[in-house]
């Protein structure tokens, strides 16, 4: 169901950077940036402008949705003669040749994710020197600003991991707790662990029991055949944490093959068919704990504003680490979206209105 270019979107969404905030975590949980999306309108400026979309691995409707969401934003700015979209389909060498292309078809604002790391820096150096405003989103990526792009947006993972670890601590309040990652040595994954151990330090009732993150690979068979040795290392499990809703699935599964109840799910980056698993087992009495923050597919749009007003000459001042928001929480009896009738990895927390999203989930 998940394709290896979907599992490396999970990865893209795993390698968030961790950037401190000055707010604390309830704070951060009343002002989600990703809710609170600021107005281009001001940023859009006088001069015609053509904006480029670069992306990696393009086709699933994550990066569909994310493609639909720039244009929604883009559609606010009148001076937009062109939106260019290019998909490399895994080749690196492709997705430098199209940031290239770009630039020779006069693209003044180019938004990517980058999605092959620092291979591409050149590539973006030499459009940021031809004037292009350069801005990578969703993945962190090694680089200077202001020279390499305008700047990079990406979720503040550790301030995530406290979230997750006041939800707990307010919720579950006591008990053992696991921590599923991605990939072997994913920054984005050991980001969210450090937040989380850091935010865990205040509930000494709460027991992390793995000091490393389990790899999973952000993989569902990966992360079902892990959970089985975590049930069978641990006797008791009351809590799973996932940076990956395809994760937190696949962990509710493994537990429920098991024939043992669901412990409570904290993860980020949910989808469609977890959030629909969720409420079939609410519907059957068998509903577990479950919190997950969202708004993922939103982070392009902080990205669209920082590039359109970098080119304008224009101030936008919001902050490139962006939190997003709360999708579902069972203790406040918030329940996610759950549509039978999109792809099982729609993420509905969009802010696309809902003609729009449906139009995707179409293509």
């Amino acid at each position: 169901m998940f394709d290896k270019f979907q599992v490396w979107q999970a990865a893209k969404i795993g390698l968030l950077i961790s950037v401190a905030l000055s707010c604390t975590a309830a704070h951060a949980a009343q002002d989600s940036l990703t809710s609170h999306q600021g107005d281009i309108t001001p940023l859009c400026g006088t001069k015609p402008m053509i904006v480029g979309v670069s992306d990696g691995y393009g086709g699933n409707t994550w990066r569909k949705t994310g493609l639909a969401e720039v244009k929604d934003e883009l559609s606010r700015c009148k001076n937009v003669k062109r939106v260019i979209y290019s998909n490399a389909n895994g080749d690196p060498q492709k997705a430098n040749s199209d940031i290239n292309s770009m630039v020779a078809q006069g693209a003044n604002v180019l938004i990517m994710l980058p999605d092959f790391g620092a291979v591409q820096l050149p590539a973006m150096r030499a459009a940021m020197k031809a004037g292009v405003a350069v801005v990578p989103y969703s993945a962190q990526i090694p680089g200077v600003t202001g020279r390499d792009y305008v700047v990079n947006v990406v979720g503040d993972t550790k301030q995530i991991g406290v979230l997750w670890a006041d939800w707990l601590g307010t919720t579950l309040k006591k008990g053992n707790v696991v921590f599923l990652g991605g990939s072997p040595g994913a920054t984005g994954s050991q980001n969210f662990m450090d937040g989380l151990k850091g935010g865990l330090r205040k509930y000494p009732d709460l027991k992390l029991l793995n000091d490393q993150f389990v790899v999973t690979n952000w993989n569902p068979v990966d992360a079902q055949k892990a959970t089985a040795g975590l049930i069978a290392q641990y006797p008791h499990i009351d809590a799973i944490v996932t940076d990956y809703g395809v994760t937190a699935l696949a962990a509710a599964k493994a537990f429920e093959q098991a024939h043992l109840p669901v412990p409570a799910i904290v993860t980020i980056a949910s989808d469609n068919e977890l959030n629909c698993h969720y409420l079939s087992a609410k519907k059957s009495g068998t509903a577990f704990p479950y919190y997950t923050l969202d708004g993922t597919t939103t982070y392009v749009r902080f990205a669209v504003r920082h590039g359109v007003a970098a080119y304008q000459g224009t101030a936008d001042n919001e902050s490139p680490a962006v939190l997003p928001f709360a999708y579902a929480d069972s203790a406040k009896g918030l329940d996610p979206k759950c549509d039978p009738s999109a792809p099982p990895d729609a993420d509905l927390s969009s802010a696309l209105p809902p003609a729009k999203l449906k139009a995707v989930f179409e293509q």
